[in-house]
């Protein structure tokens, strides 16, 4: 007789357990954690909302599309395939490979901070963009849509040519009709670099003569 309502006890504190056991509720306690500022609430997009990721083998070029960060992109991976601490053989650095002479220009004296920051050469490509865009905006007003050597002319060709040899140097290339290029170092052209990067849409860049980082 006991041994039955042990086991009837037994049974029901089971039963008790696995009942109250779905149905509480835990709470976390999230007193001991700073939570200032921090946003707990994220839209997550759908699949067919996410961008794909294209690589076009063998010159595995990273396929973002035309827009200006699809360009960013493009021209980074051109200069050091998208390399932030890279310093090549002739001192030009980082993912899109400045001279210090052009970084103290766009407001920056600290190569090596250059180097460690990857917001701040962000904003270098840009600002530099910017000030290509102003010294060749009678140029970009003038030639984008003619053809030199073949090639289409557009404003992003133009501005990645410029950031290669220089605003001074794709003016003399465009005005001479192509007559008179450029090369660097490596053997790369100003009409490689405006057939390259054709099309892509570079309207954020707006043309500011003193553009710096600060």
């Amino acid at each position: 007789m006991k041994r039955n309502i042990l086991q009837i006890s037994f049974l029901l504190v089971v039963m008790l357990g696995i009942t109250t056991g779905f149905s509480t509720k835990v709470e976390a306690d999230l007193s001991q954690y700073q939570m200032n500022g921090l946003e707990l609430c994220y839209d997550v997009p759908n699949e067919n909302e996410v961008d794909t990721f294209i690589f076009d083998f063998p010159d595995y070029h990273l396929f973002l599309g035309k827009s200006y960060v699809g360009f960013k992109e493009a021209v980074g991976f051109k200069e050091s395939r998208g390399d932030y601490s890279v310093i090549n053989q002739y001192g030009y650095m980082g993912k899109y490979q400045f001279g210090k002479g052009t970084l103290k220009m766009i407001g920056i004296h600290d190569s090596s901070f250059f180097l460690e920051d990857t917001k701040l050469q962000e904003q270098a490509f840009t600002a530099y963009a910017a000030r290509n865009k102003w010294i060749l905006r009678r140029d970009i007003k003038r030639y984008v849509g003619t053809y030199i050597r073949g090639v289409k002319i557009t404003e992003s060709g133009i501005l990645a040519a410029a950031h290669l040899g220089g605003a001074g140097n794709v003016k003399i290339y465009l005005r001479s009709g192509g007559m008179n290029g450029f090369s660097d170092a490596f053997g790369t052209s100003i009409r490689y670099y405006l057939k390259k990067f054709s099309g892509y849409d570079t309207s954020f860049v707006i043309a500011n003569k003193q553009a710096t980082v600060l």
